[in-house]
């Protein structure tokens, strides 16, 4: 029988380098479009990098799916969230009946969203739109130890995994990603801090709006959390099983499905971000299938953005979460895709391009 490591090494293992044969044909394409080279910037670039990902030298989506992963985190006792945890399932509650931001935006984007309860502390009701995959009421207090067992960690990474499994027998070319959990800012500035071995004080910031007190606090939990824990930043297992969180493991395990399958991951900010370095520490060819939706206001953010060698396609001064910046940035990418795949050449148009000028002189 399969154990449980097995099939996470099988599905890391499954992530492959861009194709690059799609992407010179994509590079190829744009430049016979009816324009200047690189006169619509990154664009080009994105949707070559579309190619390399999907394998297809002319990249489509049509469906388009936010994963909000949801959870909660025993570090809260420390004071540093300004806001209870009871929040948590309130606004799972809230996102199912359709009133949060990420609601708005992935109507108005055509975005379904995949809503996971991966360990909220508290008893979520049935509902069709609810995804369960909860694998505790919360993981343990990182500032008195780790945050779950390695086999919790295991379980939740791959939970994330099959949530982008079964949401690919729907429809899925390109994967948001989102979350939704009181006081995760934090585990996500002590995973930042441990694999970018960066001081904590150059990454922790408010998150939901902490005043002074509250920071003092949060940064002392997550020097604490990495004194007591010492993970090891070369290990991403470690990493998020010392200092991460449920949530932020479904999310790295969705990256992970998402890249084996061939399909891009637009991440959204500082939460997600922290997932993508778990992925990538764990899965070093899954970099190269990420997307930037956008830099959060967030401190530190830049930091984690570089460190994976990612660009943000929006900065408006977001903090979220939910996937709002990912979601808000999945236009640009289609724009790009149907740019490629819309335009005339100048061959079709009839318009005499520069060398074609070049060889009449």
């Amino acid at each position: 029988m399969t154990t449980e490591t097995e099939r996470l090494q099988d599905l890391i293992a499954r992530i492959l380098p861009l194709d690059q044969a799609a992407m010179q044909s994509a590079a190829f394409r744009q430049n016979t479009l009816t324009k200047p080279p690189g006169s619509l910037g990154r664009l080009e670039k994105l949707s070559i990098q579309m190619a390399g990902i999907t394998g297809q030298p002319i990249p489509r989506i049509l469906h388009k799916v936010v994963a909000v992963m949801a959870g909660d985190h025993g570090v809260v006792a420390e004071g540093v969230s300004a806001y209870p945890q009871e929040v948590t399932p309130q606004m799972v509650l809230n996102m199912l009946g359709g009133g949060a931001a990420i609601n708005v935006l992935a109507r108005a984007h055509g975005a379904r969203i995949a809503l996971v309860d991966m360990g909220v502390a508290a008893n979520l009701p049935t509902h069709p739109q609810l995804i369960d995959k909860k694998v505790a009421k919360g993981t343990r207090n990182i500032a008195r130890g780790p945050a779950m067992s390695p086999e919790q960690a295991i379980q939740a990474l791959l939970a994330g995994a099959d949530v982008v499994t079964a949401q690919l027998s729907e429809g899925l070319d390109i994967l948001a990603t989102g979350e939704m959990g009181i006081g995760n800012t934090t585990p996500s500035a002590a995973i930042a801090a441990a694999i970018l071995q960066r001081p904590a004080e150059e990454i922790v910031g408010r998150g939901t709006g902490v005043d002074e007190e509250g920071l003092t606090r949060k940064l002392a939990a997550v020097n604490l959390a990495l004194k007591t824990n010492k993970p090891d930043p070369k290990d991403g297992l470690e990493v998020l099983t010392t200092v991460g969180g449920f949530e932020i493991a479904g999310l790295a395990g969705a990256i992970l499905a998402a890249a084996a399958h061939r399909k891009a991951v637009v991440i959204d900010g500082f939460i997600s971000t922290a997932a993508a370095l778990i992925a990538v520490t764990l899965a070093p060819n899954a970099r190269a299938y990420l997307i930037a939706g956008h830099r959060s206001q967030e401190r530190g953010h830049r930091l984690m953005l570089e460190w994976l060698g990612l660009e943000p396609l929006v900065d408006l001064d977001l903090r979220l979460g939910e996937g709002t910046g990912a979601v808000l940035a999945l236009p640009l990418v289609e724009a790009a895709c149907k740019l490629l795949a819309e335009m005339a050449t100048f061959a079709e148009a009839g318009v005499t391009d520069k060398e074609e000028n070049e060889k009449v002189a």
